[in-house]
């Protein structure tokens, strides 16, 4: 499926803001079940430094900073992408076997070794750790596993966007039972760690549908995340969505991949200002085919 894909994000500042500097992961790239044609970041006011290039994990990354102080800053992407879904059949060994598959795999960018260990963001926690193994059935291969785990954080959590911010810890997200997609996939990572599957953090965009009947309505699709798993060589990387309980489709674009969100968070950085400060995000996801 082919799209054309829209993005702004404005942030306001109440007093003029100097010293700003961001990092950027909003421009998709091409990846084994992606291709990009055609992508476009306009920034205004045009920054006074701009550096693109790509992280660690191959991620499209913009390095941007304003020298003179400023009171708003627009964000607006333009791009054309292609998502290759191909139906998930299993391929994979028993989830016991797992780590014997592990043995034989380099250290490069896409190596499942990177994402088998607790990250910054996502810790360690017994509690989840505990979730995982019960929803899991004995016998289980990798790839069910996978799935067992989203489906059963899906049916136990409930999407709140007023219950946590960008910075709640997975552990507490998990105790409340409430969160946005953001909890949904750290929680579902740290689970499938404590089980021993390599597990990441993806952000990217998601095609939405309007009620049935209902025109399609400009601004409203979103910026979403998810999980990428590792099961094994012969299946390599899959992707499911326990926010909406499936697997990653042709609705879903990739921006950008790490360990967890500090990996692939789309805009972050820092700034000095007197007073607070506002934002605002539109994103459009429009097939083309």
């Amino acid at each position: 499926m082919r799209y054309q894909i829209r993005l702004t994000i404005d942030y306001t500042y109440q007093a003029a803001s100097d010293h700003v500097r961001n990092l950027l992961r909003l421009i998709p790239a091409n990846r084994p079940n992606q291709r990009v044609t055609e992508a476009r970041l306009l920034i205004e006011p045009p920054p006074d430094e701009r550096r693109d290039g790509r992280d660690f994990f191959g991620n499209a990354v913009s390095a941007v900073a304003w020298r003179e102080p400023v009171q708003q800053i627009t964000f607006a992407l333009e791009a054309r992408a292609e998502r290759l879904a191909a139906p998930v059949t299993d391929l994979s060994p028993r989830l016991s076997g797992l780590a014997a598959e592990l043995s034989g795999t380099d250290l490069g960018p896409d190596s499942p070794q990177h994402f088998l260990s607790a990250s910054p963001r996502i810790p360690v926690d017994p509690a989840i750790s505990a979730f995982a193994r019960t929803a899991v059935p004995a016998g289980a291969s990798a790839l069910e596993a996978v799935q067992a785990v989203g489906r059963a954080l899906f049916r136990a959590m409930t999407y709140d966007p007023e219950a946590t911010d960008v910075h709640t810890p997975p552990a507490e997200a998990f105790a409340a039972r409430h969160g946005v997609c953001q909890d949904f996939a750290q929680i579902m990572i740290a689970g499938l760690r404590a089980l021993g599957v390599p597990a990441g953090y993806v952000s990217g965009f998601l095609r939405t549908y309007p009620p049935p009947g209902q025109p399609r309505l400009a601004g409203v699709d979103a910026m979403h995340a998810w999980v990428a798993a590792w099961v094994g060589p012969a299946q390599g990387w899959v992707e499911f969505d326990p926010t909406n309980d499936q697997w990653a489709g042709e609705d879903y674009i990739t921006v950008a991949v790490g360990r967890d969100y500090a990996d692939a968070a789309p805009v972050k950085g820092v700034l000095r200002s007197a007073r607070g400060h506002s934002g605002g995000q539109a994103v459009d996801v429009i097939p083309l085919d």
